[in-house]
């Protein structure tokens, strides 16, 4: 099964939670606080390996959680870190942000590493909040909670030359004539359910050839299979583009021309667009010499393809087949590398900070809202006495305070911060 499009929940780590303790020697009167920090979180990578083509193993396993980091201990011990998460993809894969499918990277070249989610930070010990007043502090800090996001892999196969036309006109034959990839080839359509790539050599030249599955009318509107896999040409430098010239299938070879290139206009202006080489095969089932000198003719007239390169050949006879490679190069010479596509500004952990708001809800109640006071709150014991004494110390150093009194703050009125709320008293 062939998989080039699928969703996954991804998560980072949460941090580890500081621990509350304190040093108890027998010759160490008053030792004090040494609860540890709590670990980092895991963080989720996304790695391409090179012998990955296809996104079927993610159709299974939907969720892509990274370990925890461990809580603080006693004697000062930092938690261990949660291990990281790496995700293995194919080359050419693009992630995507599932809802607004921006794109957040592309995995294009050999050996890409992309750290998508950073593991939450580990909470501090109570080691930390010992001062001259509060020597005993017996409240620690839970580790940062990271959020799950749901995000789009979509495997878009790199290739220098891409080889379409419609089905069993030859172009999986064309594939094992020219490189030593092994497609399965028969006398039926869509023998190709997947693209096929090869290698194709020249001295000491290269390049990559995909064989994309047929196309056919309506292709780029989700008929047959080519909706499925027109992506696939999209990063291919050069088109070759394979006509059955003999007419075996019961087609007109000129019909059939302008019906792929009318469904990769319809799919991409830019597709359309690549450099074409013309492949006139099944040449050796040809009977009439006129009808190969009436599609040139054909060719001439047309204002894109008057002076794209075409070659006759056979394929399954190996006939003419040199001659198109060497086309192949020399085209592919001219023509500039594939960029890979620009990835938007996005950062699932970057958010824009909202500023400190104190608001009047009714009589008695008062809101604090703002991404700073939200974090601490989260991250605060709510239900710890001291905890709670150190988030109303945190609110007076930032102004919170000062702000609720000009609103009329009293005592035993109620402040919500972030989900928590308590009742203040003086």
């Amino acid at each position: 099964m062939f998989v080039d499009k699928v969703k996954i929940n991804v998560k980072a780590g949460n941090g580890g939670d500081g621990a509350v303790s304190f040093r108890r020697e027998k010759y160490v009167p008053n030792g004090g606080p040494n609860g540890g920090d709590g670990g980092k979180g895991g963080d989720v990578i996304l790695e391409v390996k090179g012998n990955l083509n296809n996104l079927v193993d993610f159709r299974y396993n939907q969720k892509y959680f990274a370990e925890n980091g461990h809580n603080g201990e006693t004697q000062n011990k930092t938690g261990k870190c949660g291990k990281d998460l790496i995700i293995y993809v194919p080359q050419g894969t693009l992630v995507r942000e599932s809802e607004t499918n921006k794109i957040i990277v592309d995995m294009f070249e050999p050996n890409a590493r992309f750290v998508l989610l950073k593991g939450g930070n580990g909470g501090n010990g109570n080691q930390h909040y010992a001062t001259s007043r509060n020597q005993t502090p017996r409240f620690s800090q839970p580790g940062e909670k990271t959020d799950a996001h749901e995000i789009i892999l979509e495997l878009k196969t790199i290739a220098d030359v891409g080889l379409v036309g419609f089905p069993n006109v030859g172009k999986s034959t064309l594939l094992s004539a020219i490189t030593e990839a092994k497609p399965k080839i028969a006398n039926y359509h869509f023998t190709t359910l997947s693209p096929n790539l090869g290698v194709l050599k020249m001295y000491d030249k290269s390049c990559v050839v995909a064989d994309i599955p047929g196309l056919i009318e309506g292709a780029s509107e989700g008929l047959g299979l080519g909706h499925q896999f027109l992506r696939h040409v999209e990063r291919t430098r050069l088109l070759v583009h394979v006509v059955d010239i003999s007419g075996s299938e019961s087609r007109e070879p000129k019909q059939d021309f302008e019906i792929i290139n009318n469904e990769l206009a319809n799919y991409s202006k830019v597709l359309f667009s690549r450099p074409q080489i013309i492949v006139l095969n099944k040449v050796d089932l040809v009977e009439d010499r006129a009808i190969i000198d009436e599609f040139k003719s054909y060719l001439k007239k047309s204002n894109q393809f008057r002076n794209a390169p075409v070659y006759e050949i056979s394929a399954s006879q190996h006939k003419g087949v040199d001659e198109l490679v060497r086309g192949i190069f020399n085209q592919l010479d001219k023509l500039p590398v594939i960029e890979k596509e620009t990835s938007e500004i996005f950062d699932f952990d970057k958010k824009v900070e909202q500023p400190t708001e104190c608001k009047r809800l009714d009589e008695h109640t008062f809101l604090v809202s703002g991404d700073k006071l939200n974090l601490l709150a989260s991250r605060i014991d709510i239900y710890d006495e001291q905890s709670l004494a150190y988030l109303q110390k945190r609110l007076r150093e930032e102004g919170v305070m000062t702000a609720l009194r000009k609103l009329g703050l009293s005592n035993g009125d109620t402040i919500i911060v972030g989900e928590f709320e308590f009742d203040y008293m003086e």
